[in-house]
């Protein structure tokens, strides 16, 4: 299971647990080794393997660089596939959800390591699909905005009624084309709550990012 840590990740997770003769043999996060932290989406791996360890999988880390190209991940990622090819894994997950080019770009990238796409929220709406995943009980905190599509006031925020009732109408419920990214802490299929205080807010790149601080 390609693994952000975000929302739509965790229902894909779900939808893929609940398929017979489907077993998932680890989640693969790519993390910046600068940073320490889930790239893109900016989480500290503290709070990552928490959220492993409380679902209960294998955790395997890709790790890149932070001024790393698309060649760079490709390669890392390409030696993360063909180590679990190897061990007779044929497919990897994703939690994409209507993003044609993404996903074009995911199959053309497995191909070369003979392996096959699973996309198992893949075409829902994504209105439904959000308030579905408040309704399960899952609980996501959001980790980063792009301020060209969002008000940077959105991170740090917990996904509610309230927070989708604030979103403005050109912004996709599920942060689908980039709005925003995420963080689950909780949920029907979390063995414990992954524990964080809000720390502060940064930009970064041009992005606002809210640092999660682990409680220990």
């Amino acid at each position: 299971m390609s693994w952000s840590g975000g929302k739509d990740s965790c229902l894909a997770l779900r939808e893929l647990q609940r398929t017979p003769d489907v077993r998932v043999e680890a989640l693969v996060t790519t993390v910046t080794r600068d940073f320490d932290r889930i790239s893109m989406h900016g989480v500290r791996r503290v709070l990552l393997e928490q959220q492993a360890a409380s679902l209960g999988l294998p955790l395997h880390q890709v790790p890149i660089s932070k001024g790393a190209s698309n060649h760079d991940y490709e390669t890392e990622m390409g030696k993360a596939f063909a180590a679990f090819h190897e061990r007779g894994v044929m497919s990897v997950a994703f939690g994409d959800l209507f993003l044609e080019d993404v996903r074009s770009y995911r199959e053309r990238l497995l191909a070369r390591h003979d392996m096959i796409g699973r996309y198992p929220i893949w075409g829902r709406d994504t209105a439904a699909l959000v308030r579905e995943f408040i309704e399960l009980g899952f609980k996501t905190v959001v980790v980063c905005v792009d301020p060209a599509q969002l008000d940077p006031s959105f991170a740090g925020r917990v996904i509610d009624d309230r927070f989708l009732a604030d979103l403005p109408p050109n912004v996709d419920p599920c942060g689908e084309n980039g709005e925003f990214h995420t963080f689950v802490f909780d949920g029907p299929m979390f063995e414990n709550v992954v524990r964080f205080s809000l720390g502060e807010t940064v930009c970064r790149d041009s992005f606002w990012f809210c640092d999660l601080v682990p409680v220990i």
